[in-house]
């Protein structure tokens, strides 16, 4: 399990009609094997192009593809991945695309992950346990993330239905370690301004990757053979300094929406905010080591993987000297809202503010609202769960919304309102939200995934349900019975780890009783490959991806099958 997430089980495999069905059918073994591998075949690639506007800047065209098959690889722009269409819920009709018109078109960023790599509260040293615990790529976080800015501000609009992107929106985990300094990044990378992405030392590097440490990749220094350079991380002299010189990210040009994450709530996004012993030294002099006692240090080790929920109780660290920095300080939940005011809310307002609420509705288009569900726990640790006035709360948004739901019993209702289209946000998946404990600041029920998903099924208006949290591609059908009351969950890889992608999801109305999902993957702007002397910012995030692509610490289940990737969705129109 990596750092603040947990891994996706494998999905049932999709039907496409004509990447998946007709390849199995038909095709030889080896366009086969490249088909389900998620490569575009030559008729794949005319098959997606036929049916869209463009494909140029998506994985529907190029994908960041390693050069060598084994050792540290450079990456180059590889074919692209296959349009799969999934008709688990409603059967596909012909000549959809004749009549189909487009009712929203949205971005989906998610686990952006600003690291301040070298804040005094990181668990490094548990690197060989948790392999998220330490990136290579950390120090450039801000440099991909304006690249990724930059793509979508290129792109403008949906690559199927050519409509102006309605909204982005960032599904948690904008942070890392909840610090202010990092929320003052990923504003910047969102909103537009100067970034210089440095904490402590004005001129000196003071994490982990300078230290000569074999356990970290020291990435400007030769002279350490350190494990990442056994595995063929190249030396970069001068490295620290290009990644900490200012450089400006322009600013997404399309309205965008905030949600919470456990990173951002949480220390590293998994032990309790309130666990003194360590949190103390967030604004300190003194970098958190570990504990002088073995069996304490056991003890962290089993919570940090999640195998415990037990704190260790002493306060006997080894810790070592750094430069102190009043910007480390953590926020808290009502911070990082009030934060988002002055540049225009980004779906918070000052009743969130004032009420510590960090859920709310907001219109995507006309007929199309979306729901930011706050999934994150106070209590700590990793997984989520919804507070019962929040859920309570989402149920009778949904209600006001929907003519017709269905109530606890099964039993149709029916009233005299408009009918909207819902899209929920949050940075949990359903599986991932099992986090029942109290928040000892509002003590009270939480509700897990299970019974989200069971309440979503009551309302055929819900369309989708689209997180974040796992740093996996994966796509579900939420079944029922009733197929107008099944939703699709849809879940992006992060922008932190490899593939560091976003998802441009596109509402269609088919005008045959169905509706369509379009869900096209894209990475940021930056080269496949840069020279490692270049300090500009596309060359930084461009290093960004390529050492995410080769850490060694990795979990290679990002990317997803291709059923979980470029995507038509289907389901039933609920207001046909």
């Amino acid at each position: 399990m990596m750092l603040g997430r947990s891994p996706s089980p494998r999905r049932g495999l999709p039907v496409s009609d004509i990447s998946r069905r007709s390849v199995l059918k038909g095709a030889s073994g080896s366009l086969a094997a490249l088909a389900f591998a998620g490569v575009a075949t030559d008729r794949q690639v005319a098959y997606a192009a036929s049916r869209s506007v463009f494909t140029k800047g998506t994985t529907l065209a190029n994908v960041a593809t390693p050069k060598a098959s084994s050792g540290y690889a450079r990456l180059t722009a590889g074919p692209g991945w296959a349009l799969v269409v999934r008709d688990e819920l409603v059967a596909a009709k012909p000549n959809r695309d004749d009549t189909r018109k487009a009712l929203a078109s949205i971005v989906q960023f998610t686990d952006l992950h600003m690291i301040d790599a070298q804040s005094p509260v990181r668990f490094e040293w548990l690197s060989t346990v948790n392999g998220s615990a330490f990136r290579p790529q950390e120090p450039l976080g801000s440099h991909g993330g304006a690249q990724l800015v930059k793509r979508i501000n290129d792109l403008a609009k949906g690559p199927f239905s050519g409509r102006v992107f309605d909204c982005v929106v960032s599904t948690g985990d904008n942070t890392d370690n909840h610090e202010s300094v990092e929320l003052d990044w990923f504003l910047a990378v969102m909103n537009g301004g100067t970034i210089r992405q440095n904490t402590g030392a004005a001129t000196e590097w003071e994490g982990v990757a300078t230290g000569g440490d074999e356990q970290f990749y020291n990435v400007s220094d030769d002279a350490v053979r350190d494990r990442y350079k056994e595995a063929g991380f190249p030396t970069v002299p001068g490295f620290f300094a290009r990644a900490v010189a200012p450089h400006r990210s322009h600013g997404l040009k399309t309205p965008w929406f905030s949600v919470f994450g456990n990173h951002d709530d949480s220390m590293s996004g998994v032990l309790p905010s309130d666990w003194a012993a360590v949190a103390k030294l967030y604004t300190s002099d003194k970098k958190f080591m570990g504990f002088k006692a073995s069996t304490s240090n056991t003890q962290l080790r089993r919570a940090y993987t999640g195998a415990s929920r037990t704190l260790p109780q002493t306060s006997s660290m080894t810790t070592r000297s750094v430069t102190p920095d009043a910007r480390r300080a953590p926020f808290t939940p009502v911070e990082y809202m009030k934060a988002h005011l002055p540049s225009g809310g980004h779906g918070f307002t000052e009743e969130n503010v004032a009420t510590g609420r960090g859920y709310y509705a907001f219109r995507i288009a006309d007929g199309v609202t979306g729901i930011a569900m706050d999934s994150t726990n106070r209590a700590g640790w990793t997984e989520g769960s919804l507070g019962d006035e929040q859920f309570r709360w989402l149920q009778r948004r949904l209600e006001a919304g929907s003519s017709r739901f269905f109530d606890v019993w099964g039993a149709e209702q029916k009233r005299q309102v408009d009918d909207e289209l819902f899209v929920l946000f949050s940075h949990h998946t359903s599986e991932s939200m099992n986090n029942l404990l109290l928040d000892p600041g509002k003590p009270e029920i939480r509700h897990g995934g299970l019974e989200v998903v069971n309440t979503l099924k009551r309302f055929p208006n819900v369309i989708a349900w689209v997180n974040g949290h796992t740093h996996v591609n994966s796509i579900t059908a939420r079944r029922h019975r009733d197929p107008e009351r099944s939703f699709w969950e849809i879940n992006t890889a992060s922008h932190v780890d490899f593939p560091q992608l976003a998802r441009i999801i596109e509402v269609f109305d088919n005008a045959d009783g169905t509706l369509s999902l379009f869900t096209t993957l894209v990475e940021s702007a930056a080269p496949y490959q840069a020279s490692y002397s270049d300090g500009s910012q596309a060359a930084l995030a461009s290093l960004y991806r390529e050492l995410s692509y080769n850490d060694i610490n990795a979990e290679r289940e990002g990317l997803g099958t291709p059923a979980d990737r470029n995507t038509e969705l289907l389901l039933p129109n609920p207001l046909h």
